[in-house]
């Protein structure tokens, strides 16, 4: 098939182009310029307002519930949220019922999702169960396909395990995710630790829980070498250490949730458990450190934190409501809305398309003659309302509900795949 996109911006050499025409034929980008002939084979399609052709976006850290927790999300509502949200990838987290732990689990996680518009790309635990305890079969999963290693929503609390990951994975280059939170140091805790915690009557989860994880996770890495990533910063003292350590010469990469970067703990005093997320919305002070983090370089990647939950683990009382929310369909327009004028376009595309593929040894989509079409289509200046019903998510936990925001998703082109939003 071919399509022709009339006068929309492409990403292309490092930055947005003026208004262009951009031919693509059977997956591969075939032309770019200005008034690029048709023909009776080729569909035209242009839009009424300003779009943007960015590299398809990538989201690490994905959770999907299938096996085991379809009823929350299962792979193919994951894929039709991702297209609405400009995403031509995923990295599901491993903490499925029976858990992504084997060779087997990983094959079926590529064989489930084979024939979808978006690539996923499994990422295999690091311990059996991911109970945290005997190291799984890491090697195995890698030759399946595993792009890395992690017990996502389980953190990892043993340091003897996190030892042995970076030992051994370091024979064939893999990646360790750890998402460093000290469960002792929060017990009960609902929120971020401070006025507002206070104020409520609510029990806090202090910075140190996730701040005294990095700092072990940083010495077990200086002295076990490998390569590990610390998923979820929420901190300015996490930002510090791993800026730090980033100076030091360590090989460690770190990401944070888009929430984190937009929102703080204020948002919570409504009781709204859609507001409810771990690591937890934290105050200015920390939210201005992680953009400042993710300008400097010490933060690589954006991320969703796309967390779905059923209704009932919700509508419940504060204490008493699971944490998480979705995150695929909005991140794009929260980042237009709220972090406009910090994060330009250029910053956008390296922390969501370019350096999550870098971080995991994926090639890098781009917009080239020749190069195999991966593209999200964005409507940067069109604005929309959140319904949570009406998203493509098969859970409605967004805090965003009822929010006007800017920047809408067109779509995804990825090969011969062409699906709209």
């Amino acid at each position: 098939m071919h399509l022709l996109l009339r006068r929309v911006r492409v990403f292309a050499d490092g930055r947005l182009s003026e208004p262009q025409d951009l031919l693509l034929r059977h997956g591969t980008v075939a032309d770019i310029g200005s008034d690029l002939p048709s023909s009776s084979e080729t569909k035209e399609l242009s839009f009424p307002d300003e779009v943007w052709a960015l590299p398809g976006w990538f989201d690490t850290g994905t959770w999907v519930g299938e096996p085991g927790y379809e009823y929350r999300e299962d792979f193919y509502s994951a894929a039709q949220a991702a297209v609405a949200g400009g995403f031509t990838a995923l990295a599901p987290l491993p903490n499925t019922s029976p858990p992504v732990d084997g060779k087997g689990s990983v094959a079926f996680v590529r064989h489930q999702t084979a024939h979808m518009p978006v690539h996923f790309y499994p990422i295999g635990a690091v311990s059996v169960g991911t109970a945290g305890k005997d190291l799984a079969e890491l090697y195995d999963m890698h030759n399946a396909g595993a792009v890395a290693f992690s017990d996502g929503t389980n953190p990892i609390q043993d340091a003897g395990l996190l030892l042995r990951a970076l030992q051994y994975t370091q024979g064939f280059g893999g990646l360790v995710i750890d998402w460093p939170f000290y469960r002792d140091l929060a017990v009960g805790g609902q929120m971020h630790e401070g006025v507002v915690s206070t104020r409520m009557g609510l029990r806090g989860i202090p910075p140190l829980s996730e701040e005294v994880a990095i700092q072990r996770s940083l010495s077990v890495l200086e002295y076990a070498g490998g390569r590990l990533h610390l998923h979820l910063l929420s901190s300015a003292g996490s930002v510090a250490l791993v800026r730090a350590a980033k100076r030091a010469g360590l090989p460690v990469t770190a990401s944070v949730g888009v929430l984190h970067l937009c929102f703080t703990d204020d948002y919570l005093q409504g009781f709204d458990s859609l507001w409810k997320v771990i690591p937890p919305l934290r105050t200015e002070e920390h939210r201005q450190a992680l953009i400042e983090g993710v300008l400097d370089g010490t933060i690589d990647i954006l991320c969703t934190h796309h967390i779905p939950w059923h209704v009932e683990a919700k509508q419940v009382e504060f204490p008493f409501a699971e944490a998480g929310a979705i995150g695929l369909e909005t991140a794009f327009a929260l980042c237009r809305t709220y972090l406009a004028d910090v994060l330009p376009v250029e910053v956008l595309v390296e922390k969501w398309a370019w350096a999550p593929r870098r971080l995991l040894g994926i090639e890098l989509p781009t917009l080239s003659v020749g190069s195999p079409a991966e593209i999200a289509l964005m409507a940067p200046e069109r604005e929309w309302k959140v319904e949570a019903e009406g998203l493509r998510s098969r859970s409605t936990n967004t805090p965003l509900d009822g929010h006007w925001l800017r920047g809408k998703p067109v779509g995804i082109i990825n090969r011969t795949h062409i699906v709209w939003a």
